[in-house]
Formats: structure tokens, sequence, C-alpha cells
């Protein structure tokens, strides 16, 4: 099939986990015989044509606004973002018409929404997340409400919808008022072939079955520094461990908007001498981290999928994750890792007490999670799974 993919990020241009999502699938269709494109922002002044793994990404050309990707701009900066991608994928699909257009989120909903008008193909949605979701289920504000609508819009607008859980299939039917039925799930996928690499500073030794940090406990949170992905709460669990569990270090992996908030918070709970802030990772550097984690600990207030979480299954380290959304469905507890009571660091805290007073019973996790999502979760099934959508959509 002709296939056009139409993503706000695209690797190397990653905020989060959508864009190395649409990477490894693009990738994967590529490598099963379709002709995969691939539409997406650009950093430069003109429009770019590369290769990617056997699919052609089109990178629009950024135009010359001054607009920051804020709470307060962000739908400025998509306005703008996507009068650029509509005027690219215009010059594109004039030459070369798509079996099938797939959209990813909410900020390409335009972008899709003309292209669809102009060739005549039918859209496929992914939806990632939800504002709602987000939010917690606050739309009070002019902003959130805004994005709210425009996923419905998208949605209700496509031939077929697909969201990577039963948790956000049912919150996206409920939100959107679809017919559950014609909500696919297609989980999220990972290669296994991600190489590991760990900076001079990660260096790490193993202590027996629980992996350390410089000779002591290592805690991994990886992941955007935004509310929802709950770090605050993982910070106010460290003073509950700090004497008992002496030398207990935590690595932040990411950044974000909350980056100086979560920061100071360490500071005023006492704890900022045992956090090491390493920012954003690639994936080989994300690999080696949770490659040498004692425990990786996601402790999201709302998570669709968890990505991080099977990462970390995958490299062989033991987790820990909020008993919420997709993650409920990825761990089972007490086999392929730990749950724990969303916004409690007292339950943190107890998670991280149970690995490290059962080491050999955290490596068992470790073993069964691995073996799992090694079996389950390779991109070549994703990508399959996914072109089965596009042909019951072109048929």
């Amino acid at each position: 099939m002709r296939v056009l993919m139409v993503s706000w990020e695209f690797p190397p241009l990653v905020v989060g986990g959508l864009g190395r999502h649409v990477g490894q699938l693009a990738r994967q269709l590529a490598a099963q015989g379709h002709d995969v494109r691939v539409l997406t922002r650009g950093g430069g002044p003109e429009l770019e044509r590369q290769q990617f793994e056997g699919a052609t990404v089109w990178r629009a050309a950024a135009d010359g606004l001054a607009i920051d990707f804020g709470s307060e701009s962000v739908l400025a900066w998509t306005q703008a973002f996507e009068h650029s991608l509509v005027r690219a994928g215009l010059r594109l699909v004039s030459r070369w018409r798509p079996d099938v257009i797939h959209a990813h989120d909410w900020l390409v909903a335009q972008t899709a929404h003309t292209l669809r008008q102009v060739t005549g193909s039918p859209v496929v949605v992914t939806v990632h997340a939800t504002e709602h979701g987000r939010r917690q289920g606050w739309l009070t504000d002019p902003v959130p409400r805004a994005i709210h609508s425009v996923e419905r819009w998208l949605c209700r607008d496509a031939a077929a919808v697909i969201t990577c859980s039963r948790f956000m299939a049912a919150e996206v039917s409920t939100l959107f008022q679809l017919d559950p039925a014609e909500v696919r799930v297609i989980a999220n996928g990972v290669d296994p072939t991600v190489p590991t690499e760990s900076r001079s500073e990660l260096e790490t030794d193993d202590a027996g079955s629980a992996r350390s940090y410089r000779g002591t406990p290592l805690l991994v949170f990886a992941g955007r520094l935004v509310h929802e992905k709950g770090l605050q709460e993982l910070i106010k669990a460290l003073p509950l461990l700090r004497e008992e569990l002496p030398g207990v270090r935590l690595v932040v992996a990411g950044t974000g908007q909350q980056l100086a908030d979560q920061q100071d918070r360490a500071a005023r709970y006492g704890v900022g001498d045992l956090i090491d802030w390493v920012g954003f990772l690639d994936a080989a550097e994300l690999a080696g981290l949770l490659a040498a984690a004692g425990l990786v600990v996601v402790p999201s207030l709302y998570e669709p999928f968890g990505m991080v979480a099977l990462e970390a299954q995958l490299a062989g380290a033991p987790v820990a994750v909020s008993d919420t959304g997709g993650l409920a469905e990825l761990v089972e507890h007490g086999r392929t890792g730990l749950r724990f009571t969303p916004e409690s660091p007292a339950a943190i805290a107890a998670a991280v007490r149970d690995v490290v007073a059962d080491p050999e019973g955290a490596r068992r996790r470790a073993v069964s999670a691995q073996l799992r999502a090694r079996e389950q979760f390779g991109w070549a099934a994703v990508a399959s799974r996914t072109a089965e959508a596009y042909e019951s959509v072109r048929a």
C-alpha cells in the first residue's frame, strides 16, 4: 500500500514517545513492502526530502515566526506549524496519491483533514493521549477545551481510530461518542536491537541481583517533566527512603516545562543531593541507563500505555508502576513487576523497599517481563496489525 504518515514529531526531532513510535512504525511498514511517506515538521527554511530506513520523509519548511510551544501559545504554534505542513503535503500528493493517511494526534488534524479532502484517501487516526486525560478531566480553561474539540473532530472525521491500550480505547470511545467496536487496540512496540550506551557518569557495577549506581541502589525515572508523569510523587517518596536506605540515588532522564519546578521541589524536600538530572538521552543512552537500573519507577498519574515501562522490561530492569491506565495492563503485579497506588509517595516507597528486600524476586519478575516484551511487543507484529487496519478502511 501507499501510506502517508503525518506526525508533528519524527526522529531526530523527538519530544516524547510519539516520535519514536512513528519512526519505528514507518521503518517496519517499509520493511514489509509498503510505500511509506512521512510528512513532518522540519527545522530549516526549505522543504527537505530524506530517506529513513526505507521510508521517504518530507520535512516541511519552518516559517520564520517567533511562537513558543508553551501552554498559552500551543494553539498559535500548532496553527503556524500546520500551515507549513499543509503546503508541503499538497506538494507531496500532487504527484503521489496515498491509499491511506495515518494521522498521529491532534496537532496534525487540519493537515490530515485537508489532504483527505484533496485526495479522497481515508484517514486512520492513532490517539496517543487525550487532553482530558492529561488534565485529569479538568477542561475548564479555553486552551484545553479547544484541544479537546480538535481531538473529537479528528476522531469522528476518521475512517478508523487506533489506541495503544484497552484503557485508551474505553476513554476515547466515551469522550468522543465512538462505537467501541470501531476502535482498534494496537499496542506500542519495542526494538530489541537498540544498542546500549552508558555515559561515563552512568557507569554501573552489579551488587548481587540489584543493580547499583556508584555502589548505591539506583532508582531511575525517564520521561517528559510534566505533571501527569508524576515525578513529584517520586521526589516526595525519597525522604521516606533516605534513612533506611543510605546512599539511595535517583537518576532523572528527561526534560520539560516542569524541570525548574521539580528541581525546586527536590530542594524543598531536602533530597536535591540524591538526584542526578541527566537531561534528554538518545535511544542508546536511555537503553543503557534502563539496563543499569536497580528499579525503574513509573509514577504516572495518567498513562495511555507506558512506553518507558515496556522499554525497561525489555532491558531486563525491575519495574514499579502506578496502577493506572495502560500501565495496569502492561505490568502484572508480582509476576512482571510491581504496581502501586497512584499519587502515593508512601506506596512508591513501599515498592522500593520490596525490591531491595527481595532482590531475587525482583530478578525473577524482570526475567519474566523481558521474555514477554520480546515475544509480544515486537514492531513487526505492530506494523502488521496496523497494515490490517489500513486494508479495512481502503476496502
